[in-house]
């Protein structure tokens, strides 16, 4: 089947299919449950509460068969220049390689490369945390301070955040937004002479990394003078001439085929194996190579991240243009923040590799907060708002933290995917009112707003438990959805020109709020400058 057919079938059947009942379909299709889920490394994927039917399943297969999602996907793992717009390789799953892959980028071996930086990453993690790699006065470091922002920030935060310890041996704090209320906050308490600064930039040029770096920078020379700097900064570049000249007295290098939303297991991570021990992050990365096995050997029809990708291109063609992600997780609740940009930055696209425009919608908005605060505030509009969002809900079995509270949250998110689904007529509503003995007249006014409609679309995944392995495969089953989808659009999920426009306004705009000259621009823009410039 051609691309246009597979595409045009597709189309008509989520058309189709968004108007049909999906829990009548239950009984309609009975192997619908062991068709639309999945496990794979310890994740167990359930789709059968979207929208589609077996029949529109099948078009999404076809559809990812006529893009060549397999061919793709081949080319990425063998670091084929996939990211054409700027002539890289994508190997972010080399990062994670096992010691002895032989990953290359454009013909050129990059594993042991790859093993040399996991190398001097380990010895920094080791050194920091056994006290061998001392501060300036001898002492042992308690805190490092992470500066970044977007992929050199928004990973290695979630990262953290979802692992750290209640009471870690080093603590990790992470700054990223130029407005200095952030760094402020993020070294109230801290002493510099036990705090290690880490700067990622992969340019070493990124305008706010840059800006708290030099404050934190200042910080630092104030209490170990700049004969101790070299000691307590450290860089992470893919300009590692940069990072030296700044002053910093190490510099763990990554690759220009590392993008930086997809970074988090190169030597971006390296506060995290700091903070979190070498073992700790090696745990992480080997289940990301587990999801990695999984992708590249499962049959299109069980391979979770095409599955879950597909669901999503589903809902797309369906004129569904935003989703949300709800981990039932108080240490997931970075999550929806992460798959914002990896998602958003990789495919909010409308040109598609060859410069043509796309053919329809591409990456909806990713929106999400932690289950069961989420309930309280935007759960209103997912079950009676007029657009419908499709849900995809995280789900953790156990947690030992939360012993006497995880039935509680679980029971919350099972249920809350059953009532999208499922809804309450108002035909129920009005009789339940009047069995309880509200006058008819009220009944009929009060039952519409009390009904739910239903046929609301949501996804689920487990994990056993939220261990290192279990995060890592979770976070490579999102990228590599990511690029399913895509390969399904016809775009290029790897570069970001998107950002660029902005950065170099902003430039000519900073010059002028502080007394330079004018440059053109509309007359919003030249009357808020005025308002807003150096006095």
């Amino acid at each position: 089947m051609s691309l246009d057919a597979a595409r045009d079938r597709l189309n008509a059947l989520a058309c189709r299919d968004a108007g049909t009942d999906i829990n009548a379909r239950f009984h309609q299709e009975p192997d619908r449950l062991d068709r639309l889920t999945v496990e794979a490394c310890g994740l167990f994927v359930d789709l059968s509460k979207q929208s589609w039917s077996l029949e529109g399943l099948e078009a999404a297969l076809d559809l990812a068969d006529a893009a060549g999602v397999k061919a793709s996907l081949a080319r990425m793992f063998a670091g084929e220049a996939i990211n054409a717009s700027e002539g890289r390789a994508v190997l972010h799953a080399a990062l994670r390689g096992a010691d002895g892959a032989r990953f290359s980028a454009r013909g050129q071996a990059v594993s042991s490369e790859v093993e040399a930086t996991r190398a001097a990453m380990k010895a920094l993690a080791q050194g920091v945390r056994d006290g061998a790699r001392a501060a300036a006065d001898g002492g042992r470091f308690d805190t490092v301070l992470h500066i970044g922002i977007g992929g050199s920030d928004l990973g290695p935060r979630m990262v953290w955040t979802a692992l750290k310890p209640l009471t870690p041996r080093i603590d990790v704090r992470f700054v990223s937004n130029i407005d200095g209320s952030d760094l402020a906050e993020a070294l109230t308490g801290l002493d510099p002479s036990r705090t290690l600064v880490i700067i990622v930039s992969k340019t070493f040029t990124t305008l706010e990394t840059l800006a708290n770096a030099k404050q934190a920078r200042a910080w630092l020379r104030a209490a170990v003078g700049d004969e101790g700097l070299p000691t307590h900064l450290i860089g992470v570049s893919a300009a590692p001439e940069k990072a030296a000249a700044f002053g910093c007295g190490e510099v763990l290098g990554f690759a220009d085929w590392v993008g930086g939303r997809y970074s988090l297991w190169s030597a971006v991570g390296a506060s995290l194996a700091i903070g979190l021990g070498w073992n700790v992050f090696e745990r992480l990365l080997s289940g990301a190579r587990a999801m990695d096995a999984h992708f590249r050997s499962a049959d299109l029809a069980a391979n979770a991240p095409v599955l879950l990708a597909l669901a999503e291109v589903f809902n797309v063609a369906a004129g569904r243009a935003a989703r949300t992600v709800v981990p039932y997780s108080h240490r997931l609740r970075l999550l929806p923040a992460f798959l914002q940009q990896l998602e958003m930055e990789s495919n909010g696209k409308r040109v598609k590799v060859d410069g043509t425009p796309v053919d329809g919608a591409t990456c909806p908005s990713v929106f999400g907060e932690p289950g069961t605060n989420a309930q309280h505030a935007y759960f209103q509009l997912l079950h009676q708002g007029t657009q419908i969002i499709p849900a995809e809900f995280i789900v953790v079995r156990t947690n030992p933290e939360g012993l006497t509270t995880q039935g509680s949250l679980n029971a919350n998110a099972l249920a809350q995917a059953e009532a999208l689904m499922v809804g309450k007529s108002a035909e129920r509503v009005h009789a339940e009112l009047v069995a309880a003995g509200v006058p008819g007249a009220e009944a009929d006014v009060l039952a519409p707003q009390k009904a739910f409609a239903g046929n609301r679309p949501s996804s689920v995944i487990v994990l056993e438990a939220l261990t290192p392995e279990a995060l890592g495969t979770l976070v490579a089953l999102y990228e590599h959805k990511t690029f399913v989808e895509g390969v399904i659009w016809g775009i290029n999920s790897f570069d970001q020109w998107g950002v660029e426009l902005g950065k170099v306004l902003a430039r000519a705009i900073e010059a002028e709020l502080q007394g330079g000259d004018g440059g053109p621009h509309d007359p919003s823009t030249t009357a808020l400058i005025d308002r807003l410039k150096a006095r």
